[in-house]
């Protein structure tokens, strides 16, 4: 594994979408990935993707003892955990990708699947003081998720995709948006509210100004 990487993919132990599936809802999703850390059993996601892994981490519950010595025993680096531990091994994965100095994280199969606890972890996972400075994402061939800072942010993609809005960990303050069908100007999302949900852009530019909190960005392709 390099000591710095630009772009970091992580595999996720949820559902994993095909390549040609999210090549046609996010063009351009997987630019200069140059580390891919699995965590557990999205390890197995790899090989359908067409990528080799750099550093796998977890603590084995999903993979197995006998997955785990096949990622070794094809010298893949692995960094075992206890299952009694406070992180999850998407957590692991992603402090993996933040000491490797990955700049950009993105994070397949971690939505889906039959735990909503696991989605919604992976959904708070975005607010991880190591992400901070860091552009992330949660991305499946459906959905775009991201987690926005105080600022000037492009939402560029494609025409008609679904774009949602929503205040998190608080109320989000002095929100302007361009590109949207329904514009805001310099207006609040109130943490509990909806009034974020279901815009669409109308353009392949977009953007949004956040003047204070964060905002989660929720997009839905337009390829549905």
């Amino acid at each position: 594994m390099s000591p710095t990487a630009g772009h970091a993919l992580i595999l996720a132990d949820g559902d994993a979408p095909e390549p040609a599936d999210l090549d046609r809802a996010w063009p351009g999703w997987d630019e200069g990935i140059d580390i891919v850390i699995a965590a557990d059993g999205g390890a197995r996601h790899a090989t359908g993707l067409g990528r080799t892994i750099d550093l796998w981490v977890g603590d084995g519950d999903s993979l197995g003892a006998t997955g785990v010595e096949a990622l070794r025993a094809a010298g893949i680096p692995t960094e075992l955990s206890p299952v009694d531990k406070d992180e999850s091994d998407t957590e692991l994965a992603m402090l993996a990708a933040a000491a490797a100095g990955a700049l950009r994280v993105t994070i397949l199969g971690a939505l889906g699947g039959n735990r909503v606890d696991h989605a919604l972890a992976n959904v708070w996972l975005l607010a991880h003081p190591a992400l901070r400075d860091r552009r992330a994402c949660l991305l499946d061939d459906r959905a775009r998720i991201r987690l926005l800072p105080a600022g000037r942010h492009d939402l560029g993609g494609r025409t008609g995709d679904v774009v949602s809005l929503f205040a998190f960990g608080g109320d989000a303050e002095g929100l302007t948006t361009g590109g949207l069908r329904y514009p805001l100007t310099g207006e609040p999302l109130r943490s509990g509210w909806t009034r974020g949900l279901s815009n669409v852009r109308e353009g392949e530019n977009a953007d949004l100004e956040v003047g204070s909190g964060r905002v989660l960005v929720v997009e839905i392709a337009a390829t549905l």
